[in-house]
């Protein structure tokens, strides 16, 4: 188990682990303090996909981590930490959009946010047409689409692993939903078969 040494080499679950079983109350809290440490930037980033105001996105940002804080306690270590806290943030973004309407801010590129990875902006040329393919991820999907669809074009997570981080059933998997997926955005956007950059 984590004794606090060398913070920077220590794993997401070996600090989890320290969080669920320490007997020393200050180790327990060092070990959730690095964690929300290590992620706070990255769920914000998530958060700023969804939302314009940045300081909505602080706000929202915050309520997901305590929400994390306070599942931690019940995580199992069944997949990759990240997709696990991905789907807190998207729950509760999805929650809030119900509420009212929250829109990720055009001007906010996505390779600023995540560097290198792959989104369903790519090959978009102006800020008017990122929104406009933001909107229909937003309202031309169900949840569970939207979720797939960021796990695997944001996020880079392999198909069998969405399958299983999301309980997906049935032969295809999380390959048959995100086939369903860019197939509702095909026709949102209007735009023939294989464009768009979103690829399995």
């Amino acid at each position: 188990m984590w004794d606090g040494t060398d913070p920077d080499g220590v794993s997401d679950e070996a600090l989890i682990h320290a969080f669920q079983s320490h007997s020393v109350e200050n180790l327990k809290r060092q070990a959730v303090s690095l964690l929300i440490g290590r992620w706070q930037g990255r769920v914000y980033q998530w958060v700023r996909r969804f939302v314009r105001e940045h300081e909505q996105a602080l706000d929202l940002a915050q309520d997901c981590l305590i929400q994390m804080y306070e599942a931690l306690p019940c995580y199992e270590s069944r997949g990759k930490f990240s997709a696990w806290l991905f789907t807190i943030v998207h729950n509760k973004c999805m929650s809030q959009l119900r509420r009212r309407p929250l829109m990720r801010d055009p001007e906010v590129e996505p390779d600023d946010l995540v560097g290198g990875g792959r989104s369903p902006e790519d090959g978009y040329e102006s800020a008017e047409q990122q929104a406009r393919v933001l909107n229909a991820v937003r309202d031309a999907l169900e949840p569970h689409e939207q979720a797939a669809l960021w796990l695997r074009a944001w996020e880079g997570m392999s198909v069998e692993d969405i399958t299983s981080l999301m309980g997906f059933e049935g032969a295809t998997g999380a390959r048959g939903v995100l086939q369903t997926a860019r197939r509702k955005l095909r026709i949102a956007l209007a735009e023939p078969r294989g464009e768009g950059g979103l690829h399995s």
